[in-house]
């Protein structure tokens, strides 16, 4: 891939986010990706959140709300995705503070019902572990998930 030159490289990534959202780590990314040195990245970065081209925070609340409404995710997952995107958590907490307990039940107990359809397990132990792994590997707090699992009917003590 040819290099491209710094004004070059911030007449494309303006044309990209004039498109989508994107947050200062893509943007960062993708101008490593072309070539472009520390500097100059620094430089370009700096006027597109001066132009509002870019912006973490409305990146953030556009990410969490889309991965929670759509992807049903849990707070543990997002935080950990916008962490590898280089977003920081004075940004993300507050954001992830708005939604409660409830918002996050709400999500899971639709997921946990569908998977209740589809786990084979041998007692109600073995049911409650593998909802409870299924639950967690979406991001959602052990406390979330036990109440929500609870609810099912399904309860973790079993007399085996």
């Amino acid at each position: 891939m040819k290099e491209m030159t710094p004004s070059a490289a911030l007449k494309r990534l303006a044309s990209l986010c004039a498109k989508r959202e994107y947050c200062t780590g893509d943007l960062n990314k993708k101008l490593l990706q072309w070539g472009i040195d520390e500097q100059d990245r620094a430089a370009i970065i700096a006027k597109l959140v001066e132009a509002q081209y870019v912006d973490d925070e409305r990146y953030a609340r556009m990410f969490i709300r889309d991965k929670i409404e759509m992807n049903g995710w849990g707070r543990r997952k997002i935080e950990q995705a916008l962490y590898a995107k280089r977003i920081d958590s004075a940004i993300s907490r507050p954001i992830l503070d708005e939604y409660d307990a409830a918002s996050y039940t709400e999500k899971l107990l639709p997921l946990l019902r569908g998977k209740l359809k589809t786990v084979k397990a041998a007692s109600d132990y073995e049911r409650y572990s593998k909802l409870m792994r299924f639950a967690l590997s979406r991001g959602f707090g052990y406390d979330i998930a036990r109440r929500c699992i609870e609810q099912l009917g399904i309860e973790a003590a079993d007399s085996e």
